[in-house]
């Protein structure tokens, strides 16, 4: 457990440790993204959860794209080691996780409360910028718009020392008594701890169980008070038998949440991943011809604005779902919509750059033997060097890689989520090796995918990504055109 100490780090100029949750499959691309967006270091990773080192500030953090949630790090190692299934002795390794090491909780707050007030005053910074460009004012106006920020930053500053001062007595207030209800609600607990004791395993255990034992001892240790309706402080854990993960969450809105999208279609974090991997430049071409709501090339049009962007799709509803989601984006004048079949798309052989596209799966989409038609009419448009990324469904997948088998399964010696490199992770000796051990898992399960993905056509496989879209996997797939395909 000595592993978690200290790890926050000193502050934010210090560098911070963050972790992000992932979906499924997308974690090399959160990997990915940490390095390029926030010059992160001490990247790792164990399934569904990215951990890194950064400076960035929350504007920066903010920008991330792939990940599903941000979290400053508490704590991160083994899992609590429970000799009993008694519920008991469970809820008390559960409490040692606070008790055994409150520095790194202190640290962590810290430096919480340091990111929220680096980015309060880049927020007033910014506002102020912004008035005194909109306004031209005389030098006896300015000289007294300078003596009322002052004033008010007095004012603001007294009022920070008077709120500090009150918090501490209530700190002190709170550590040399616990209130009566708080008293009766920990007496109840206890109780309903002694009947659960040595007549329930480790099974029967609740998120509202887990939740008053972490609550307790949280409050016994540090003197907070519990507020369920509007928390200043949230904290997330996450307990299973391979890890356990404790830490803040930095935003409380998700990332994947885009304020630019007013229908979702597909997951945001999805489409973004499907883009990156286009390898998109300035001036390209970029085509998704069946583009549903056009939630792909939203994605790529908001991270890579100087690019003439154009979607297809054969459903009205589709197109009018598109555009109402440009004009909520401000993305009407960079993307050009078509009514057009994706077999019959009505653009010259070899005049496109790139195409990323979402091939539809389900009950609703049979498409079947059609796959290898619509992937032969990529192919025409598309120009000798030029990139095709695709979402593919398990069967499509199958289809088109002429595998006898109807799934492709990770095997547990290549896939990104065995237990060594999950061990790897979390031994504090052995960082630089279980980094390495993530980069060489990744690739292990990406080059197996390819060594079964045959050449279609002119179009060879360069990338494979099994990825979870909640109750079913799908492909993400990077194809490059070697020669002319001659049609």
């Amino acid at each position: 457990m000595s592993e978690a100490r200290g790890e926050p780090g000193s502050g934010p100029e210090a560098g911070a440790r963050f972790f992000c949750t992932a979906g499924r499959g997308l974690e090399p691309f959160v990997m990915r993204e940490v390095r390029a967006r926030l010059a992160a270091t001490q990247v790792e990773y164990i399934s569904g959860k990215v951990f890194f080192t950064t400076c960035s500030d929350l504007n920066m953090l903010k920008k991330l794209k792939s990940a599903e949630r941000l979290f400053l790090l508490i704590k991160k190692q083994f899992p609590l080691i429970i000799s009993s299934v008694s519920k008991g002795k469970i809820f008390n390794e559960m409490q040692r996780l606070i008790n055994e090491d409150p520095g790194s909780w202190l640290n962590a707050i810290s430096i919480w409360k340091n990111l929220l007030e680096l980015d309060a005053k880049k927020e007033k910074l910014s506002q102020r910028d912004d008035n005194q460009l909109k306004r031209k004012v005389g030098e006896n106006e300015i000289i007294a718009k300078k003596l009322k920020i002052e004033q008010m930053q007095k004012i603001e500053e007294n009022r920070d020392c008077q709120l500090e001062k009150q918090i501490k007595e209530e700190t002190l207030e709170q550590r040399d008594f616990t209130t009566k209800s708080e008293k009766f609600q920990e007496e109840e607990f206890q109780n309903d701890i002694e009947k659960a004791i040595d007549t329930h395993n480790q099974n029967d255990l609740t998120f509202r169980e887990v939740g008053k034992v972490i609550g307790i001892a949280i409050m016994k240790h540090f003197g907070w008070k519990a507020d369920l309706r509007n928390p200043q402080l949230e904290i997330f854990i996450h307990l299973n038998d391979i890890y356990s993960v404790v830490g803040i969450p930095v935003f409380r809105v998700s990332l994947a949440s885009r304020a630019y999208i007013k229908t979702a279609g597909l997951r945001s974090t999805i489409a973004w991943a499907m883009a990156s991997l286009a390898d998109i430049k300035a001036g390209a071409f970029v085509l998704d011809p069946m583009c549903g709501l056009g939630t792909i090339l939203l994605e790529a049009a908001k991270e890579w604005p100087d690019v003439y962007y154009v979607g297809a799709d054969v459903s009205d509803s589709q197109l009018l779902g598109t555009w109402d989601n440009l004009k909520a984006a401000g993305l009407e004048d960079k993307i050009e919509l078509l009514k057009i079949s994706v077999i019959e798309l009505p653009l010259p052989s070899e005049s496109v750059d790139i195409i990323i596209s979402d091939i539809p799966f389900g009950k609703k989409f049979k498409l079947g033997k059609d796959i290898k038609s619509i992937l032969q009419e990529m192919e025409r448009v598309l120009h000798v060097g030029g990139t095709i990324v695709l979402l593919l469904s398990e069967d499509h997948h199958r289809r088109l890689t002429d595998c006898k088998e109807s799934n492709i399964p990770f095997n547990s010696k290549d896939s990104h989520t065995d237990e060594p490199g999950i061990k790897k992770c979390l031994n504090p000796e052995e960082k630089t090796g279980a980094f390495k051990t993530a980069s060489t898992s990744f690739e292990a399960s990406n080059h197996k995918f390819l060594d079964r993905m045959s050449p279609f056509g002119s179009l060879v496989p360069v990338e494979c990504y099994k990825v979870s879209l909640g109750k079913t996997d799908a492909f993400i797939c990077k194809y490059k055109k070697s020669h002319s395909s001659g049609l």
